[in-house]
């Protein structure tokens, strides 16, 4: 099985993280619109007392997991698709 959704997801993340990592986002506005991690450690503590480093490990990781997901959804679909299918 491929997981073409797997790596985009995990490219945006990293991209996400990286363009954030280059100080193009001032004020962390597209890192916190984009990454769950931050929303759930905001909800806990100060999201500026975590480690950077770790929050963007977390939201790659995110990122790959929802791919991940998503391409086990289309796989599942497919899989569907093709037993409903008369054979010819």
């Amino acid at each position: 099985m491929r997981y073409p959704v797997t790596i985009a997801a995990t490219i945006i993340g990293a991209a996400v993280c990286l363009y954030n990592y280059t100080g193009y986002d001032p004020h962390n506005l597209v890192f916190f619109m984009l990454s769950v991690p931050t929303w759930i450690v905001d909800m806990f503590v100060d999201v500026h007392e975590v480690s950077v480093l770790l929050m963007y490990a977390l939201t790659i990781i995110t990122w790959a997991l929802l791919g991940f997901i998503a391409d086990m959804l289309i796989a599942r679909g497919r899989d569907r698709d093709r037993h409903r299918r008369p054979a010819r």
